[in-house]
């Protein structure tokens, strides 16, 4: 099944193991110990992760690690850009508007 980012990010689990591995490469059962379902729960979260690209894995020795893949996180970052310019702009034109009134007030 091809999914895409959106879809991997939806679950909050893997939107914590997300937040974990940024901070530092993890294996599986690291991230097992942070999460009260099991190891083999976590490992199909962490594949779902690895098949959108958000996260990358390296072997070291007879430990997988994961690392947080930032460059795809872009996608969604480049995607909520208009929405966040969108929403910048009506809140200055709130601001705007409440000095408007509150200057009115004073005199």
């Amino acid at each position: 099944m091809r999914r895409d980012v959106f879809q991997a990010i939806a679950d909050p689990t893997r939107r914590t193991i997300l937040s974990l591995i940024a901070l530092q490469a993890m294996t599986p059962n690291a991230l097992a110990e942070h999460f009260d379902t099991s190891r083999q729960a976590v490992s199909k979260h962490i594949k779902i992760l690895t098949e959108c690209q958000l996260v990358r894995q390296e072997q070291a020795g007879r430990e997988i690690y994961y690392h947080f893949n930032a460059l795809k996180m872009k996608e969604i970052a480049d995607w909520l850009e208009p929405f966040r310019q969108q929403w910048e702009s009506r809140f200055d034109q709130l601001d705007n508007l409440l000095t408007t009134l509150k200057t009115d007030e004073k005199s």
